[in-house]
């Protein structure tokens, strides 16, 4: 455990859905810490009426939640502050993801952890695979749900430790049925939507390979070695963690929608190569000014969603979008280009097909990524 004047430490017991034990298996190992001498407390924590989960808490020092009004009723968030005052070695906080109601300190509760972290305090969470940023249009793609609360893979790869809490699709369902995990009118719900066998194997399988990913991160192998680029197919099927550093990876930002799915394609994978991320927008002026209302909300908002994957996106002048493109690739030693696949019917032949042709021309020497819309 870290002492008061260093940052604390974060644990997040991961799963792939509602019900696995994740909240469960946390109150254990708060347990098994509280024997051990260590001052802990519980900041939250979600039961949702399961009993072995409530009889778990049993026996922990609990923080009240912070009451706010909004819209006529009262919500219970984490208190932060009493969290401070008390000033535990350890706090368990369930949920990670979690959006704050409105008339919170914080918008999301993974940055009420971030101050608690801040003090010295150490952490333990909990957070579902479907939660990350990166992995959000696969999740829509396979799942029909298009996730909104979110966590930006930064955040959980500078977790010390993620523990993965498996349990097979078949043994949940079980659950699910026995009336475990929620009502009997909510569990028939829930299996005929998001918990659907096929559903739950596709999101345990991202589970698995996220947690690899995590521990790979973590403990390098010293042999680290490059391999070849990429192909078609499935992305985490192709790319190693332990490729080298010196890749660098180049989005280019434009205000078409398919620009947010590019920027998570393109962080995911600088993450597995350890690279750097870099991305761009190319204007006539070089000014977001002087474009229409309309195209310059959507690419601002694409920017700023860079920004919070950390991403530093530049605006760059240039007539010829494909040649600024690849001539800021070249000065800045960029090995791949990340472009969206273009959409006759959205992109005109200047900045549709034909761009990307004219990069793939330019950029002899630097992979050209063309990244296809996820479609269900």
């Amino acid at each position: 455990m870290s002492e008061s004047s260093q940052r604390g430490t974060l644990k997040i017991f991961l799963g792939y859905a509602a019900g696995v034990g994740k909240t469960y298996q946390m109150l254990d190992e708060a347990h098994k810490l509280k024997d051990e001498g260590v001052d802990i407390v519980l900041g939250y924590f979600e039961p949702h009426g399961r009993q072995d989960t409530i009889a778990k808490a049993q026996g922990l020092e609990i923080v009240p939640r912070r009451q706010i009004e909004y819209r006529g009723a009262v919500f219970g968030e984490t208190d932060v502050e009493a969290i401070l005052r008390r000033r535990p070695q350890v706090c368990v906080i369930d949920e990670f993801a979690h959006t704050n109601v409105p008339g919170s300190e914080r918008a999301k509760r993974w940055q009420d952890v971030d101050v608690l972290l801040d003090a010295g305090i150490n952490v333990l969470t909990t957070m579902n695979v479907q939660h990350l940023e990166s992995l959000n249009d696969q999740v829509w793609q396979f799942t029909g749900i298009r996730v909104r609360e979110t966590i930006p893979d930064w955040v959980v790869k500078q977790a010390d430790e993620v523990v993965m809490v498996d349990l097979p699709p078949q043994a949940l369902l079980n659950r699910l049925m026995r009336g475990v995990v929620y009502t009997p009118e909510k569990a028939q719900q829930a299996m005929e939507n998001f918990f659907k066998e096929s559903t739950l194997v596709a999101l345990r399988e991202l589970a698995i390979r996220q947690t690899a990913h995590e521990v790979d991160v973590r403990h390098p192998a010293p042999d680290e070695t490059e391999t070849a680029g990429l192909g078609g197919g499935d992305l985490e099927s192709q790319l190693s963690p332990r490729q080298r550093s010196s890749d660098r990876i180049l989005i280019l930002i434009t205000e078409d929608p398919s620009s947010a799915a590019l920027i998570r394609r393109g962080r995911r994978v600088a993450d597995y190569l350890k690279a750097e991320c870099l991305a761009v927008c190319i204007l006539r002026d070089g000014s977001l000014h002087h474009i229409p209302p309309g195209q310059r909300e959507a690419v601002e908002k694409h920017m700023n969603f860079a920004k919070n994957l950390h991403i530093n996106p530049e605006v760059l002048q240039g007539e010829d979008v494909a040649q600024t493109l690849v001539d800021f690739a070249r000065r800045h030693e960029v090995t791949q280009i990340f472009i969206a696949r273009p959409q006759q019917k959205k992109w005109p032949m200047v900045f549709g097909r034909g761009l990307v042709e004219r990069v793939v021309r330019l950029a002899h020497d630097i992979q050209v990524t063309i990244v296809a819309e996820r479609r269900r």
